[in-house]
């Protein structure tokens, strides 16, 4: 076997290339038909965002198209770890949105159960979060008993953890 072969047989076949290729644009059109709030929270290149913004703009549908393969091109280059797991918590169905719940509610129970060892633990592990709200939060989750302050308490864990 010579090197010539050798470098032949370690290229993806040509149908793996349009797998990948489909697979990109699949991507790209779930990042255009997202609403802007959830596209906020993905931390995107700033020419990807603007090829988004052009794609969410055009009527026509084959000019939409093209503009969609586009965005799949410019992703080619990119590392899509990020952006696939932060529209995965996005997606109320997966996997990893149901773990990053059940964790959050963890963080609750334990804030409230443990109180300041519970606090110092979470500031620790999300250093943007307010002592001084969680706090708050807290003596009104433990005055109340309807639960609408341990909600108050879970959308603040959710917005700081997010």
């Amino acid at each position: 076997m010579t090197d010539a072969d050798i470098e032949i047989d370690d290229l993806p076949s040509r149908s793996q290339l349009k797998r990948d290729s489909q697979a990109l644009r699949d991507l790209g059109e779930q990042l255009v038909l997202m609403a802007n709030s959830q596209l906020e929270k993905i931390n995107l290149d700033s020419s990807l965002l603007a090829a988004i913004k052009e794609a969410r703009r055009l009527k026509n549908l084959d000019a939409r198209r093209r503009q969609i393969q586009y965005i799949g091109k410019l992703m080619r280059n990119m590392d899509l770890t990020d952006i696939r797991y932060a529209i995965e918590k996005l997606n109320h169905q997966s996997q990893t949105f149901r773990q990053h719940f059940a964790m959050l509610e963890q963080w609750r129970e334990r804030l409230i159960e443990e109180g300041n060892d519970a606090i110092e633990e979470f500031l620790t592990t999300y250093p943007n979060a307010d002592r001084q709200q969680i706090r708050n939060l807290l003596r009104q989750a433990s005055r109340e008993k309807n639960g609408s302050a341990k909600t108050k308490l879970f959308k603040y864990l959710k917005e700081i953890a997010d």
